[in-house]
This record gives C-alpha cells, sequence and structure tokens, in this order.
C-alpha cells in the first residue's frame, strides 16, 4: 500500500487536495470509453447485435470506472481507495461521468483522512480498512446521490448541448475552428484539462465525439503526415531515424501527436501547415461526422457514424501535412545549401 503506517503515523498530514487532477482521472479513464466506442461500433454488424445491451451496460459502468480511478489517485492509497471509489460510483451513477468524478474526488479525500486517523487512533489493519473505505465510499456517494447528482448530470447535459447548438448553428465553422484551435489548446496544456473531458462527456452518450473526431483529423492524421514527411524526405538522416517511431505509434494507436514536435517547433511553415491542415476539421462538420481518436487509425472509420465522410476528413488532413512539411523541407534544404 502506497504510504507505510509509520509514515502516516508521524509524517506531516499531506495536502490531499493537490492530488485532484481531472486530467490524470479522464486520460486513465480512457481505455473504458475506448472499449465502450469499440462495443458500439460491433453491436452494429448484424451478427453482434446483441451487443447493445452490453453497450448499456458499459454506459452505466463508466461513473465507477472514473470514481474508482479519481479515488485512487487523491488518496494516494490502494485497495481501500479503490473500493471506496466502487461504492461511491454506484451510488453516483445517476449523476453520470461528472457524478462519478465527483463521487470518486470526495471518497478520496475521505479515505485519506479517515485512514490516516485510524492508524493513528492505532486500529487493527482490517479495521481501518472497513472503516476508511467503506465509510469513506458510502458518505461520498450518499451526497452525490441525493444532494450533487442531479446537478452534474444537468452540467453534462448542458455542455452536450452547448457544443451540438454551435454544430447545428454552422457545421462547417465549427468544424474548421475547433480543427485550428486543437494545436493551440494541447501546446498550451488546455486539451487535457478541457477537450478531454468534453470528448468523454460526448462519448458517454454515443459513444463517439465531435471533438474526438477533430482529435483523429486535426492532431493524429496531422502528426502523422508531418512524421511520414520527415520519414520520407528529411532535413537530414538524423531527423528520419527520429520521425519513424513517431509515425508508425500515430498510425498504430491514434495517440503520441507530440511526435511531431520537434519538427513543428524547428520550422515555423511545418508549423504553420499544422495548424493549417488540422482546419481540415472543416469536412469533420460538412459530414456530421462523429468519432475517436486513441484507436488505430486504420480502426477508427469504424467507430464512426460516418465511415466515408471520416475516411475523406482523415485523409485530406494527412495529405495536406504531407505536403506542406516534404514542400518545407525541401525549401530549408536550399536555402541553406
Amino acid at each position: 500500500m502506497i504510504g507505510s503506517r509509520s509514515q502516516l503515523e508521524t509524517g506531516k498530514p499531506a495536502n490531499v487536495f493537490k492530488n485532484i487532477s481531472l486530467r490524470g482521472i479522464m486520460v486513465s479513464a480512457l481505455p473504458g470509453f475506448i472499449a465502450m466506442a469499440i462495443v458500439l461500433a460491433l453491436s452494429r454488424i448484424p451478427v453482434f447485435s446483441g451487443l447493445g445491451e452490453v453497450f448499456d451496460v458499459m454506459i452505466q459502468a463508466l461513473p465507477v470506472v472514473l470514481a474508482a480511478i479519481a479515488a485512487k489517485q487523491v488518496s494516494d492509497l490502494d485497495e481501500v481507495s479503490i473500493a471506496a471509489g466502487v461504492i461511491a460510483g454506484v451510488l453516483s451513477v445517476e449523476g453520470g461521468i461528472i457524478g462519478g468524478i465527483i463521487g470518486g474526488i470526495l471518497a478520496g479525500i475521505f479515505v485519506h483522512y479517515l485512514f490516516r486517523k485510524c492508524v493513528q487512533w492505532r486500529f487493527p489493519m482490517t479495521t481501518v480498512n472497513i472503516v476508511a473505505g467503506g465509510l469513506s465510499g458510502l458518505a461520498a456517494g450518499l451526497i452525490v446521490y441525493f444532494l450533487l447528482a442531479p446537478l452534474a448530470l444537468q452540467t453534462g447535459n448542458g455542455i452536450k448541448a452547448i457544443i451540438e447548438s454551435a454544430i447545428a448553428f454552422n457545421p462547417i465553422m465549427a468544424g474548421a475552428l475547433a480543427g485550428l484551435l486543437i494545436w493551440p489548446a494541447i501546446l498550451g496544456g488546455v486539451y487535457h484539462a478541457a477537450i478531454l473531458p468534453i470528448v468523454l462527456l460526448e462519448m458517454e452518450t454515443a459513444g463517439n465525439s465531435f471533438l474526438g473526431a477533430i482529435d483523429m483529423v486535426g492532431l493524429v492524421m496531422v502528426s502523422a503526415g508531418i512524421t511520414l514527411a520527415n520519414v520520407i524526405s528529411p532535413r537530414d538522416k538524423g531527423e528520419a531515424a527520429a520521425a519513424a517511431p513517431g509515425f508508425l505509434i500515430n498510425m498504430g494507436f491514434g495517440t503520441f501527436v507530440e511526435a511531431a514536435y520537434p519538427f513543428m517547433f524547428s520550422n515555423k511553415f511545418v508549423f504553420a501547415g499544422a495548424v493549417f491542415s488540422a482546419g481540415g476539421g472543416a469536412l469533420v462538420g460538412l459530414f456530421n461526422v462523429r468519432g475517436t481518436a486513441y484507436v488505430p487509425t486504420f480502426a477508427a472509420p469504424l467507430l464512426t457514424n460516418n465511415v466515408a465522410g471520416f475516411i475523406l476528413a482523415m485523409a485530406a488532413a494527412f495529405i495536406l501535412a504531407f505536403i506542406i512539411t516534404i514542400t518545407a523541407n525541401k525549401f530549408s534544404g536550399r536555402k541553406g545549401s
């Protein structure tokens, strides 16, 4: 267990609130959302139509997953915090994923202090676990169940309604604007704190997301285009060796867009090209695409509501970033020769 008994007895009380990280909770919970998206995609195949009921079960389980992760991260403990998080999550289901996160955070705070007090009072460890895990999870869950669940659910629905309203007003403009802003957002540290939670909120009900499709098109495919260009036509041979793993990971896992950073930061034309290529999110709006990143690029079109539209948007961003980077590299090479 993280934190020994002696540390809890004699150490200075930690500020548990510093452990609250929405980014950490969301990133850790991504596998659950991706698993849900895969089940949804399979359920659309006639032979697997029975998985539709599994999808409904998984939606109900997501707040529990988030609560368990949040409780563990906040409390900085292991099994006892997971038990508290699960109890809180079960009681927070009606609040959706926001309710699950709140319940898990509260459970983590409660279990941190209760565990410390029980150890200081020299309770047997079995008693410590029962009191800290059981009571913390129950208290946090009941607070969400009776007080916060309706507010949490309303907040989540409100965020999704704002996105849908923007898309309905002008889908092409919404897609283009989201695409153009997504690189500045991830470079500025805003992505995991603001965009990823919204992606997961959208996926909570539909299994895929408008901003998730923007992520795949504007970040992953652009990064893949930049890295492939530097494999084929680098400014020097060393860059090709550095670009190849990034390209393979982007294509194979739908993540690691940071692989493009060295090439973007060392060439302002590549940087501008990345942002411009991400404007291909306009096609996401044009075709009303919902999708997700964090999956292999060849599998992403299977997890969308518009296969052809998603493929076109992905290909357009990839090809544009590739051509711009190739051109910028050749221009830089001639300038330096």
